[in-house]
């Protein structure tokens, strides 16, 4: 469904594609990775609109040739929009039989196959489950297959720089990108420039990769007039005027929640413990320490929420970050917070669970976590992003809402947004509104216990500041002055002005839209997170062909937005897809009492374009 539409102009011309998916799969050693990054980066400067997914292995380091240890990076690209990382491949570049055992359903009919036959020995199909081999048997003959050996080319290709076999052998995926470049036209030249730069120090190594980029696309060229593996031509995209880069959803949010501190005027202290998928964070924003960014490695989970708790209450702004075994260890402290009431930012990039569950592949199961995962009434604001460059807005968002309402807010976002990426035009930072931090500074006005009258946001005092000391902990106080209070009534009404200071957040934000279609209607899709692209795809589509059906996108999970009720009943029927067993779906009967109804995946892998598609004209027919 979001996919290359293919022509074929004339006997022996190249093939012109609308859109194209290549997905590179092979040992998690093989520099997957790697080639389909250095692979985006070409398209991206060939102007072509892109989505990516690397999907990487659970196992840090699994025994090479099996299936579990492979690891596969996707890119979808074209000339039109491109809103997800396509249902079907065109090309599987398949580096061994592991890799073309676990990959090989997702190859549309007719799709090509390129393999690596020297890797395609009895122990390796062995291990892959294969009792014959399959490039030679003839249970491929519904796909294009390109059998070559890669391994005995490269070695050739490098022999005269005097590297290793290993050594050598390390450069095929630089062979393959080489093939795929000269495939669909890319320039050479960034990769080169990036090779020798990288390998500065080792000249050799940095002319055999050279070497094995510039044999794979010589390969090429050489078999276009004996094969029916021609070039494909994706035409440039339109884009709107501006900078752009290619960026990954963990990279915004990092940007974001920093700019989002500079516009408070703050300093941002991070604290973390190291998980799947959410350790690149740390190491993101390690690096912006020139924009008044501190980050701290805490022993466990629970000293990196209380770090960050701690350098909120001595005047910065703590931000921690987890994905769901680890937002449940910080469950006690997320508390302390709300009864503190002090701003804190809280990045979940959900996974696969429960316990230790799928560590490497996405899930959208942590919402009901989110919203009301502690113990007594402990209302927060919840916020979701929907695609890798929406990030970076929504952690500026995050950023926000903890300042003026003096409140922890969850971020949330999934393996899928932490690892895709997709071109972003860097905004003009000048544009954004400042919010700027206001700390009490007044002894004689100061009152701890004080609420702001459209917030209802207590004031910030830094500890130290002459004259503003005050109690604070979790034990519940006594409104208005802050002692220590077991009054039955006085813990009703404290309760009960928590809730409502997270609902006024409401007021503060847009009324909820319409993504795609009409504010009434047959059906309504309502989204929320990663799941944005393919259900924007689908319901592109099925306009397209006049069906009354329509798409809405949510952000603000918690409270949710004041018009959300009233614009839904405006609605025959409700779907709500999610990566779970529904729980916004639950979310909004509860809160609503519509007949919203769920469509679930829990697989690991985000939805198709098709199962949404199915889906919606399932409810219209």
């Amino acid at each position: 469904m979001d996919g290359a539409a293919v022509t074929q102009t004339t006997e022996h011309a190249n093939l012109v594609a609308e859109a194209a998916v290549v997905r590179f799969a092979g040992d998690s050693g093989d520099g997957m990775q790697l080639t389909g990054g250095r692979f985006t980066l070409a398209t991206a400067l060939a102007g072509n609109d892109l989505a990516t997914f690397p999907d990487f292995p659970a196992e840090i380091r699994a025994p090479v040739g099996t299936t579990f240890g492979v690891s596969a990076f996707q890119i979808n690209f074209g000339g039109r929009k491109i809103k997800t990382v396509g249902d079907q491949l065109d090309v599987l570049v398949a580096m061994n039989p592991a890799a073309l055992k676990v990959n090989l359903g997702d190859l549309k009919p007719g799709g090509l196959i390129i393999a690596d036959s020297g890797t395609f020995n009895d122990k390796n199909l062995r291990k892959a489950g294969y009792e014959e081999n399959p490039l030679e048997d003839g249970s491929l003959s519904n796909y294009k297959l390109l059998s070559v050996d890669m391994s005995k080319l490269t070695l050739e290709a490098v022999k005269e720089y005097g590297v290793s076999n290993k050594e050598g052998l390390r450069t095929k995926n630089m062979w393959a990108l080489g093939l795929i470049y000269w495939m669909y036209d890319r320039s050479r030249t960034e990769t080169v420039n990036w090779l020798q730069q990288k390998f500065a120090k080792r000249e050799d190594i940095a002319s055999a990769n050279v070497a094995a980029l510039n044999a794979g696309h010589a390969f090429g060229e050489t078999i276009e007039q004996q094969s029916e593996i021609r070039p494909v031509h994706v035409p440039p995209a339109p884009i709107d005027a501006g900078l752009y880069r290619a960026v990954t959803g963990t990279q915004a949010v990092a940007w974001g929640l920093t700019a989002g501190a500079m516009l408070a005027n703050q300093r941002m202290v991070f604290c973390s413990y190291p998980i799947t998928p959410a350790s690149a964070l740390l190491h993101t924003l390690a690096e912006l320490r020139h924009y008044n960014v501190e980050t701290f490695q805490a022993e466990d989970e629970i000293a990196a929420v209380c770090a960050a708790l701690g350098a909120s209450y001595a005047g910065s702004l703590g931000v921690t970050s987890s994905s769901g075994p680890g937002v449940a260890l910080k469950t006690e402290a997320l508390g302390l917070g709300i009864s503190t009431e002090l701003p804190l930012v809280v990045v979940n990039s959900q996974r696969g669970g429960p316990s230790t569950g799928l560590p490497t592949k996405t899930e959208q199961s942590d919402l009901f976590q989110s919203v009301w995962g502690r113990n007594g009434d402990a209302p927060l604001c919840v916020l979701a992003t929907r695609s890798p460059s929406d990030c970076f807005e929504t952690a500026v968002e995050a950023v926000r809402i903890a300042i003026k309402y003096m409140t922890p807010v969850i971020l949330l976002t999934d393996g899928f947004l932490a690892n895709a990426s997709e071109p972003w035009k860097i905004p003009d930072l000048t544009k954004l509104e400042p919010f700027p931090t206001q700390f009490a500074t007044d002894p004689e006005t100061y009152q701890p216990f004080a609420r702001d009258p459209d917030t209802l946001a207590r004031p910030w005092a830094k500890p130290g500041t002459p004259g503003l000391e005050h109690r604070i902990g979790g034990i519940e106080k006594q409104d208005g002055t802050g002692h220590i209070s077991y009054d039955p009534q006085n813990h009703h009404k404290m309760t009960m002005l928590r809730a409502e200071k997270i609902q006024r957040i409401a007021d503060d934000v847009p009324e909820q839209g319409v993504d795609l279609g009409t504010s009434t209607g047959k059906l309504a899709v309502v989204g929320w997170g990663s799941t944005y692209g393919p259900i924007s795809r689908a319901v592109t589509v099925a306009r397209a062909e006049g069906l009354d059906v329509s798409h809405i996108h949510l952000r603000h999970i918690w409270p949710l937005p004041r018009n959300l009720k009233d614009l839904l009943s405006g609605y025959e029927q409700i779907l709500v897809p999610e990566m779970n067993t529904g729980q916004l779906v639950k979310l909004l009967r509860a809160e609503y009492l519509l007949p919203a109804e769920g469509l679930n995946k829990i697989s690991g892998q985000p939805f198709k374009v098709s199962e949404l598609d199915t889906a919606i004209r399932a409810r219209l027919s």
